[in-house]
């Protein structure tokens, strides 16, 4: 119980947050799915057995590239580049423009899913 009211304590805090910064739960969502970019990539590569040095020789990139892509650090990546990182481990990229269900503007969605994980 005590938990559960801690929980909602948190989303209560969180919503005030968001009510007296409009913008905030825009930047939120943009970096939570980055975030979910990220973790995807590494997911797909440790799914597939492949260290970092080995997917950077694939790709023909350095480790110390990889870990910059898959930790966050690298900034404004192209779409190329998640391309080739999917293909060397044999997965499929998928990229999705979704409208958000409410407020005045939509926000562009990038999504990443893992079928190829799936395949398992």
């Amino acid at each position: 119980m005590k938990a559960m009211a801690r929980k909602t304590e948190l989303r209560e805090w969180i919503d005030r947050e968001y009510r007296k910064d409009p913008d905030l739960k825009r930047r939120v969502d943009e970096l939570v799915n980055e975030m979910e970019i990220e973790q995807g990539l590494v997911a797909l590569r440790e799914a597939r057995g492949v260290s970092q040095g080995a997917l950077a020789r694939m790709m023909g990139i350095s480790q110390p590239a990889i870990a910059k892509l898959e930790s966050g650090r690298a900034k404004n990546i192209g779409i190329r580049t998640l391309a080739r990182y999917v293909a060397a481990l044999r997965g499929t990229l998928k990229i999705g423009v979704l409208p958000l269900p409410s407020g005045p503007r939509g926000t562009r969605v990038i999504a990443l899913r893992r079928q190829a994980a799936a395949k398992r």
